[in-house]
């Protein structure tokens, strides 16, 4: 499955499983503290991604890998864990179909980033897509 699918069919399946995300999410949470709803989430992907790696053979020894690696993953790793929990207490108090689009403004942070450290050059075109993002981010967020 990895050879025949592109970075455009996984992107689309992420964005599936993260709408799925924010619906299961809602209904998950009711009655439960956002964070330990997190929490309990952390756990079940550890669990399920631990077996997927061992099961497709693709184990390797994490400490020999390089010291920018750790790093970087473990910046990543706090980013992901600041944003779950954000995210949660959001869908917590607000409704999903506002809570999701304002989470997604990330493809506007991350262009921006991508250019500022990253060195990548978004044409006009696709400067006026993402622009377009974060006017129907404003749209969706602020609802009457």
């Amino acid at each position: 499955m990895t050879a025949s699918f592109g970075w455009f069919q996984w992107a689309l399946l992420s964005a599936v499983f993260a709408a799925l995300t924010a619906i299961f999410a809602k209904i998950g949470i009711q009655g439960v503290d956002s964070d330990l709803a997190t929490l309990i989430r952390t756990a079940i992907i550890i669990v399920v991604l631990s077996a997927f790696v061992a099961y497709t053979g693709k184990w390797s020894n994490p400490f020999e890998l390089p010291a920018k690696t750790w790093v970087f993953l473990g910046l990543s790793g706090l980013a992901t864990g600041a944003s779950w929990v954000c995210y949660f207490r959001a869908l917590q108090i607000g409704d999903a179909s506002r809570v999701a689009p304002v989470d997604k403004l990330s493809l506007v942070l991350v262009a921006v980033f991508a250019f500022t450290f990253l060195g990548e050059r978004p044409s006009l075109r696709e400067w006026s897509g993402i622009a377009m993002v974060a006017a129907g981010v404003v749209l969706l967020a602020f609802k009457r």
